[in-house]
């Protein structure tokens, strides 16, 4: 892996369109956009970017977990499944 391949200007970007996105497609690397020598912007294949919503989507879930902890939002997990049969039993027909 040559990070100066994945570090690239804009007009390089411009110029090279379709070979930035072949490049970002086969190697699933993502690519650092410059402009006046400051990265701009990420460029990545589908894939890889449905991977990383995913990944920080579960990020959250475990975030807003740890806080009920803290807060005491929890309950037992007998109530719980109760609770749960119960309303599946409500909804059933």
């Amino acid at each position: 892996m040559n990070i100066k391949e994945d570090i690239r200007p804009i007009s390089y970007i411009k110029a090279n369109a379709a070979e930035i996105l072949e490049q970002v497609n086969e190697t699933h690397r993502p690519v650092y956009v410059t402009q006046n020598g400051e990265a701009r912007a990420v460029l990545l294949d589908p894939e890889s970017y449905e991977k990383m919503k995913k990944a920080i989507g579960l990020l959250k879930l475990l975030a807003q977990g740890e806080s009920d902890i803290v807060e005491g939002k929890v309950s037992p997990q007998e109530d719980f499944f109760s609770d749960l049969d119960r309303e599946l039993d409500d909804m059933r027909p």
